[in-house]
């Protein structure tokens, strides 16, 4: 997957950037040994305190580019639900971690935009071989 990120405010170009920082976020490393995938978000996350908010404002970035795309308050509502959730349970000690590695708000949250995208503006799809 090409993760060159475009600068455009056109819906292709959000939907590269929300889908590379997805990427990064939620699968970008493999543990060792298994095929259990995790990204940015768990690792951050480790880090008590700044590193829940940080993993925060990175899964609300997703939320901002919603909202560049005219989303409607309802789908925007939800996502930022999906980043609240995932930051208020991620910041208990251990089973926050944990937690972290299951629940992948902003997975959700890019299936979301995925179905605004694929019914306004179709021609962002990208069908993969």
């Amino acid at each position: 997957m090409d993760y060159e990120l475009p600068l455009g405010t056109d819906p292709v170009s959000i939907r590269r950037r929300i889908e590379a920082m997805e990427h990064v976020l939620e699968r970008a490393f493999t543990v060792p040994g298994t095929r259990q995938q995790f990204g940015l978000d768990a690792l951050v996350g480790l880090v008590p305190v700044v590193g829940d908010a940080i993993a925060a404002a990175m899964g609300l970035y997703l939320v901002w580019e919603a909202r560049n795309l005219g989303m409607s308050k309802w789908q925007l509502a939800r996502m930022t639900a999906n980043v609240g959730f995932d930051t208020l349970v991620g910041a208990v000690p251990v089973a926050g971690d944990l937690f972290d590695f299951l629940y992948r708000s902003n997975s959700r949250n890019l299936k979301i935009i995925r179905k605004h995208l694929d019914k306004h503006h179709p021609h962002t799809r990208v069908i993969d071989a």
